[in-house]
């Protein structure tokens, strides 16, 4: 479910503000500082929030607006951690009717942000970036036109016109998810393509991208020198209950597995990769929730542990982060909840260590932090809130 927040008053005069930071830079900051980019919804959220993150503890601190561009909510960094993508989750970029994507130098010695270029993002509302292997391209999901789209990306992080674009069609999915929690009314946007994800395999090769909308996820060949993509086969397959709502995914280390989260339905669903194929078989499905509840939960955000032990996911209006531990066969058993001390978790992003967990509570105006335990994955609360307005993802760089 989007939870839209586009303001019909912003108009493409905002989008082409200056490339000046909008904050000073500091007097002196080693090379080797640490920083978190936070996107945002408007009105509460302003733009692209940076913080100074502490590596040993965890903390954020120093908040300044870095980049203010309308809903600018989705972003991921360069591999070098030298340029900063962010999406503009808009529909009125330059007065069309798409969104626009961003290319942002990083300062390294105070974390400001310069902007290097913005493109046409090829469809309405990008909710989803991310980035090829080598770098190289860059590929994003538009979920309000259900179109997912590739660019090229040069050696100073300029970002070139769209290598390739493909619009999602068919018959829109169930309108009720059939796999829900008893009492649920976790019923949005089965009227059409809502492409919400798109992400490479570990090779580069493939490429899968999910639609909440027509229920499905798509498989990809990227040729990896134009930047486009080719229909595999087959094109897709259908998520693994009606009225799930395919939502995001993460590759096991191992790379013979993917772990895929149902937004409408809370159930995560894992498959089995043919790396020779490029195809998905799925292997087994579970709730997000606890056994006993009932009533409506909308799925987000998943994260995987770098030992591929621990799958955290979002639970939005429960209000919760599930610990679900897997294996690299693909089999999940549901471990513990923890309450986020927030509303509306969106997205949980990893310290750089894997020894914190942080939940983007977007309806509570706020980050909250969770010490994650070395064996047993459990997670712990760090009584330390970061106030941001309508946080949505965060990103934390060298």
């Amino acid at each position: 479910m989007r939870n839209w927040l586009l303001i019909s008053g912003l108009t493409s005069a905002m989008l082409a503000m200056s490339a000046t930071p909008l904050y000073a830079a500091e007097k002196t900051m080693a090379q080797t500082s640490h920083y978190a980019y936070v996107g945002t919804y408007n009105p509460n959220g302003e733009g692209v929030y940076r913080f100074k993150f502490d590596p040993k503890t965890g903390a954020l601190t120093d908040r300044v607006l870095a980049s203010q561009l309308p809903n600018q909510a989705q972003m991921v960094a360069s591999h070098d951690g030298k340029t900063l993508f962010i999406g503009n989750e808009i529909d009125n970029f330059n007065g069309g009717k798409n969104g626009a994507i961003a290319a942002y130098k990083i300062n390294p010695q105070d974390g400001s942000l310069t902007l290097i270029n913005q493109v046409d993002s090829q469809g309405a509302g990008p909710v989803y970036l991310s980035l090829t292997p080598k770098g190289d391209h860059l590929l994003v999901a538009n979920y309000i036109s259900g179109v997912v789209a590739t660019f090229p990306v040069d050696a100073s992080g300029k970002l070139g016109e769209a290598s390739d674009h493909q619009q999602d069609s068919g018959a829109p999915g169930a309108a009720k998810p059939e796999a829900a929690a008893p009492g649920s009314f976790a019923a949005s946007d089965h009227n059409g393509p809502h492409a919400h994800m798109i992400a490479t395999d570990p090779s580069g090769k493939f490429v899968f991208s999910t639609d909440l909308g027509l229920d499905r996820i798509y498989q990809w060949k990227l040729d990896s020198a134009s930047g486009k993509l080719e229909a595999n086969d087959p094109p897709f397959i259908n998520a693994s209950s009606a009225g799930a709502g395919p939502r995001h995914f993460v590759f096991h280390p191992n790379g013979k597995v993917v772990f895929l989260i149902n937004e409408e339905a809370s159930t995560l669903t894992s498959y089995r990769f043919d790396s020779a194929k490029g195809t998905l078989t799925q292997l087994h499905v579970l709730s997000s929730l606890p056994a006993n509840f009932k009533g409506t939960n909308f799925a987000a955000g998943l994260v995987l542990s770098k030992d591929g032990h621990h799958l955290y996911v979002a639970n939005r209006l429960h209000n919760s982060i599930a610990q679900i531990n897997v294996t690299g066969e693909g089999a999940m058993t549901f471990a513990e909840e923890a309450w986020t001390r927030g509303d509306y978790p969106r997205t949980l992003t990893f310290s750089p260590d894997g020894k914190y967990i942080y939940a983007m509570n977007q309806r509570s105006d706020n980050i909250t932090r969770f010490k994650v335990a070395d064996k047993s994955g459990k997670l712990t609360f760090v009584d330390d809130y970061t106030a941001v307005g309508s946080p949505s993802q965060m990103v934390i760089v060298p």
